[in-house]
């Protein structure tokens, strides 16, 4: 063993990086890196990267077995099975890893051959960048896609709509990027992945810290929104759900031992860390797995899938692949009704069906039960009762048209009979949202963001974009910690009526034998919405009990929209307070003013060192909401500026000439929320304005006075 002076130790690495300099400096081109990257080379890369991607999927389907065959699931195992990608999603994930998993082999190439300097991208011809495209799967991407010459429907999917870019808004493409990822390494690695990392001159602080220093609230400490009911907090979740759905990763769907154990950040483990006072520190941290990415063949930057169609379609009714659409029909007739349960109805009421597929997590939410989670067009039906009850409303009312265009055109078949039910509810979906939620959300700043309709424009991108995914998760602050059913009279429904919430989480059997889904709707027309204030974030029932059915602690829902912030490269607070044209406080005294409350700011301050670093959720949830709305600044920004690309960029939007003719179009305003729950439910006593807080019985009118959507317009001669 030699030994070395500290000085000539010194010299010796100096040397060697001179050395490594002139191997990989100036006389080094990147067309001389051919040797290093020869298409066989690259082509046994790949076939190890498909390898190692498939031998992750196929331990992470056994894992989900062996947690269905032991009967037991933790919270983790519930959220994680729901966003499982399932289908053309799955395969557009695994390709998607595929290409990572190749790049990440590469990078160690090319470190391990001294051209550490050197981006994969610049040591890649075009002629490999084609081939890693084609090998992983990748190039179905740019396949080109052909579309009839003229549809008087949409596709299921969303292709087509746009007729220039034929896949622009479609199912299991990328998010729109609205503002560069930012990433550790620049491609794919979250911020905050590698510990002690300086972001601005601050290390990031842990989320967990964050949600419990800033979101936390006591549940007994949330305060009423005295405006709105919680059919206005149910009825964001049903839109967010039809626009944008983000899976897991298949290579982590069901988390593996070491995302328990570890909190090392080994992709697609990225776990949450508890800080030394939280009172969770016990644990190691909890379990978080990243969303599946899309192929990126571009730049080979990681972005985040939407499994489902951009726009708003009710693809929470029919899907958002063809295969899935065919799965819902009823397959016995062709009359083009959507499948109902065969086992229970709700009093002779339709339900919907099961999921018997093998992944149905809901048999463990009761196990005496063995009730499986429900179908629908959205695999999220489940996730909570209130959601569950407006897929069986929506499931009906499609029934209804159906019949009800039978007996007007009695030469229709079944597919037209499906069309155009379908037509009509996504119709339907499109003017409550727009006509009736908004407004309430934006408040006085609607009309900036979402002027009066002009008209389709095909040079608009529609697609939902990243930052509006996270952004529209607002919503979790308007959240009730307790579920509200009400019987007839509209008083709580027993033992039943009055249930913390994490109890109503994938148990779709407390529909089928505690009242149906009547209770749930009268819960939520005359329950209050919980009212998003700087000090009542999140209540204590999202914060440290979600999905907590068994005696595993719960998630921390704050905590998780965080880190998913960070895991999609998001830019933070600041920058997006940039791109929307607002300030951009860069001290105390500046950030206290655009927040109106000193002791808030404080705090931010103390917990990432620099307005830079404050992550997108957590500072626009903490603005004070604009004048008669619900949100602040900058998500009215975002949230209004997504709308109105969804509107004018729908080559379908029901407003648009030619789409519905002017009678048609007279009969779609008279519908309401109130007329679609008193048409497929037993209530015979609503508000006009479901969305607003209304009291029983003086703001309750008879269905008999709510207005009818006349057929009449849909008849046509044989």
């Amino acid at each position: 063993m030699f030994h070395f002076s500290p000085g000539i130790k010194l010299g010796i690495i100096l040397l060697g990086f001179i050395i490594t300099l002139c191997l990989v400096g100036t006389g080094d081109s990147f067309a001389d890196n051919s040797e290093m990257l020869s298409d066989s080379s690259l082509r046994k890369s790949i076939k190890k990267a498909r390898k190692m991607v498939d031998m992750a999927y196929l331990q992470s389907r056994r894992n989900l077995k062996k947690t269905l065959e032991e009967n037991f699931a933790s919270p983790m195992d519930f959220l994680k099975i729901l966003r499982d990608p399932v289908g053309r999603t799955r395969s557009a994930a695994r390709f998607a890893d595929y290409l990572e998993t190749t790049l990440k082999l590469l990078r160690i190439k090319l470190q391990l051959s001294g051209k550490w300097r050197y981006n994969v991208t610049d040591v890649l011809s075009r002629k490999q960048k084609k081939m890693i495209s084609t090998e992983t799967g990748c190039s179905y991407q740019t396949h080109p896609i052909k579309c009839p010459e003229s549809d008087k429907y949409r596709s299921i999917s969303g292709e087509c709509n746009n007729r220039k870019v034929s896949h622009l808004g479609s199912s299991n493409r990328a998010f729109a990027r609205w503002l560069p990822g930012l990433y550790e390494d620049g491609f794919s690695v979250p911020r905050g992945a590698t510990a002690g990392k300086m972001f601005n001159g601050f290390p990031l602080p842990l989320v967990r810290k964050v949600s419990n220093e800033i979101a936390f609230t006591a549940d007994e400490k949330i305060t009423h929104d005295q405006d709105l009911s919680l059919a206005f907090m149910h009825w964001g979740q049903w839109v967010t759900h039809d626009i944008e759905f983000t899976p897991v990763s298949g290579a982590g769907m069901n988390p593996s031992p070491q995302c328990r154990s570890s909190c090392a950040f080994k992709p697609p483990c990225f776990p949450i860390k508890f800080p030394t006072d939280d009172p969770r520190s016990s644990q190691s941290c909890m379990p978080f797995i990243q969303s599946a990415s899309v192929c990126n063949t571009r730049t080979f930057t990681r972005e985040q899938l939407n499994a489902v169609s951009s726009f708003l379609d009710a693809s929470t009714v029919y899907g958002s692949e063809d295969a899935v659409a065919k799965s819902i029909r009823n397959q016995t007739n062709q009359l083009g009704l959507l499948a109902v349960n065969q086992n229970f109805t709700d009093e002779g009421l339709e339900l919907l069906p099961f999921d018997n597929s093998a992944t149905s997590i809901c048999i463990l939410s009761n196990k005496t039960m063995n009730i499986p989670c429900f179908k629908a067009g959205d695999r999220r039906v489940s996730e909570n009762l209130g959601l569950s009850a407006l897929h069986t409303v929506f499931l009906r009312q499609h029934n209804r048209l159906v019949k009800q265009l039978k007996k007007l055109n009695p030469h229709w078949d079944g597919e037209k009979l499906y069309q155009e039910s379908r037509k009509i509810i996504g119709a339907i979906v499109q003017i409550i949202t727009y006509r009736d939620y908004l407004p309430l959300l934006l408040g006085e700043e609607t009309s900036k963001w979402i002027p009066p309709y002009r008209g389709y424009k095909k040079n608009l991108d529609p697609r939902i974009s990243n930052v509006f995914a996270l952004a529209f998760r607002f919503g979790h602050t308007t959240i009730q910690p307790f579920l509200s059913r009400l019987d007839d009279n509209y008083q709580p429904l027993g033992s039943f009526g009055h249930i913390p919430l994490r109890f109503s989480l994938s148990a779709p059997w407390r529909i089928l034998t505690e009242g149906g889904i009547d209770p749930l709707i009268r819960g939520m027309v005359l329950s209050h919405a919980k009212v998003m204030k700087q000090n009542q974030l999140l209540p204590e029932e999202l914060q440290n009990h979600l999905f907590e059915q068994t005696q595993v602690m719960g998630l921390d829902l704050a905590a998780l929209n965080l880190q998913r912030g960070r895991d999609h490269g998001l830019p933070g607070y600041i920058a997006w307070r940039q791109f929307c044209g607002l300030s951009q406080p860069e001290n105390l005294k500046e950030l206290s003013k655009v927040l109106g409350n000193y002791e808030q700011a404080k705090k931010f301050m103390k917990l990432y060192g620099t307005t830079e670093n404050i992550d997108l959720w957590i500072g626009a949830i903490s603005e004070p909401a604009v004048p008669q709305g619900r949100v602040g600044p900058l998500l009215a920004c975002i949230i209004g500026t997504q709308f109105r690309k969804l509107r004018d960029g729908d080559r379908f939007w029901w407003e648009r000439r030619g789409i519905f003719t002017p009678q048609q179009l007279r009969a779609l305003r008279k519908i309401s929320l109130s007329r679609l729950i008193c048409d497929n439910t037993r209530i015979k006593k609503i508000p006009r304005e479901v969305f607003k807080v209304n009291s029983y019985p003086e703001d309750f009118l008879d269905c008999k006075e709510i207005d009818k959507l006349n057929l009449s317009p849909w008849e046509e001669e044989p």
